[in-house]
């Protein structure tokens, strides 16, 4: 099961430039990792103030995965 869509969901909501980002993700064995690429304007508005932000999406994207049994992890890339 893909965590994509739900990763893309959240991060397209807190940018300001929904076109640039860009989402891979990385599967290896029960670990899943999404780098998420966004414009250069918008890394510092998905990080968040001391990072609150980001930790934020990674807690939910963690949480989902837990569901299922699998770990997941939230990189961020300037585009």
């Amino acid at each position: 099961m893909s965590y994509r869509p739900f990763v893309e969901l959240l991060v397209r909501q807190i940018v300001d430039d929904p076109e640039s980002l860009q989402i891979q993700e990385e599967v290896s064995g029960n670990t899943r990792t999404f780098h998420i690429k966004v414009a250069e304007d918008d890394v510092g508005r998905l990080i968040g103030k001391n990072g609150r932000v980001v930790s934020a999406v990674r807690a939910l994207v963690s949480a989902v995965a837990a569901k299922n049994r699998e770990r997941a992890f939230v990189k961020v890339e300037a585009a």
